[in-house]
């Protein structure tokens, strides 16, 4: 299936946060070094959802195994950077900005954005599900709907008309103006203040559209996922949505953890998907999972520490199902300080994302020019 010319591509991200283990979701189960680097935190060959004969999901992904086997999700393999530095806080930041050589200012979404709407005409253009605002999503002049309960979201929503509010916001600025000073700073603040509530005002709406025979688990990325879609099918124009899952940060308990994590993401995003197909609103919608490293190729008895090469994920009836890439060679000589090499830059798979699904233009957004998986079906 093809996008309708009448809907715009829209793209949904799901951040796996505290780097997710590639050995462990993506089971190079026929290798013999797998067991031998891994003789306490290893998954059962009997258990391993086959890929084909030589890899397969883990046990917990059987809703994204079925999902796989009707071709509408790609495997991009060893994605990542040279020179990972191995920290969360740095590896993040680099993933967010795509900046690996120096601090970056912008997300890359943000950029994306501003392509998308450079006069901010729709505030909910990209809408943020969780607690606070990715990096990724940062942009001067962006603005971004950040929603961590779509139930009860909303900003001084009890105040009208608008010029009330906005004398509301106003007394807020001069409140803070003594300690944060006036001008540029102010100003943005005031505009924040602004393009939140309207953004609150028109998400309101959202859940009074929504109707749904899907069951959602109750966890925090059913959750999520069920506000995206039921924004998404409230037809508001959002065209980027972000969330995450975790912690993947196993470095201890990780067989338990990491199953916990990939049964509720994977029941997540079939219902996710289930629920938009129900309404005959799946076909412009990808989904695009990433991690900000994958880990060490031998466990520490309990857990696995921080890594390098990771796995993304492309879901979606627009992706065309497979893999893509090369699994990283696990001989020890091939290894970078124990850990996989990754062989794909992770700013080729947002080229991919961005040109061939999104339809902008990527090289302002990834920094240059990057060779691109064809995993989006044209």
């Amino acid at each position: 299936m093809t996008t309708s010319n009448k809907k715009d591509p829209v793209i949904v991200i799901v951040q796996l946060t505290g780097g997710n283990d590639y050995l462990n979701t993506v089971i190079p189960y026929n290798n013999s070094l797998y067991k031998d680097y891994r003789p306490s935190v290893n998954i059962d060959e009997e258990k391993v959802l086959k890929i084909n004969d030589e890899i397969g999901f883990h046990p917990a992904m059987n809703d994204l195994h079925k999902m796989y086997q009707d071709g509408n999700v790609a495997v991009i393999h060893g994605v990542g950077y040279e020179n990972s530095p191995r920290s969360h806080f740095r590896s993040m930041d680099i993933w967010h900005t795509c900046e690996p050589e120096k601090l970056g200012t912008e997300g890359w979404l943000g950029r994306a954005v501003k392509q998308i709407d450079p006069h901010k005409q729709n505030v909910v253009t990209a809408v943020s599900m969780g607690a606070s605002l990715y990096r990724a999503l940062v942009a001067p002049d962006v603005p971004v709907a950040t929603v961590e309960n779509l139930d009860n979201y909303g900003l001084l929503t009890d105040i009208s008309p608008q010029d009330k509010r906005t004398r509301v916001l106003d007394r807020y600025k001069k409140m803070y103006s003594p300690m944060i000073g006036s001008g540029p700073v102010m100003d943005f603040l005031g505009q924040t203040g602004l393009d939140a509530i309207k953004g609150a005002d028109i998400l309101n709406v959202a859940p009074s559209k929504y109707s749904s025979s899907v069951e959602y688990a109750d966890n925090s990325i059913s959750k999520k996922l069920k506000g995206i879609a039921q924004i998404h099918l409230a037809n508001l124009g959002t065209r980027v949505f972000y969330c995450d899952l975790g912690s993947f940060d196993t470095h201890a308990d990780q067989l338990s953890t990491h199953d916990r994590l990939w049964t509720s993401a994977s029941r997540a995003i079939r219902d996710f998907f289930d629920d938009l197909e129900s309404h005959d609103e799946a076909e412009n919608v990808t989904m695009f999972l990433f991690s900000e490293f994958g880990r060490r190729v031998y466990d520490n008895g309990a857990g696995t520490d921080h890594g390098a090469g990771g796995v993304c994920l492309a879901i979606g009836p627009n992706v065309k199902g497979g893999e893509y890439g090369n699994y990283p060679s696990m001989l020890e000589s091939k290894l970078d300080q124990g850990d996989l090499v990754p062989d794909i830059d992770f700013r080729s798979v947002y080229t991919t994302l961005i040109e061939d699904w999104m339809n902008l233009d990527p090289i302002p957004i990834v920094g240059g020019q990057f060779e691109k998986p064809e995993f989006i079906i044209k």
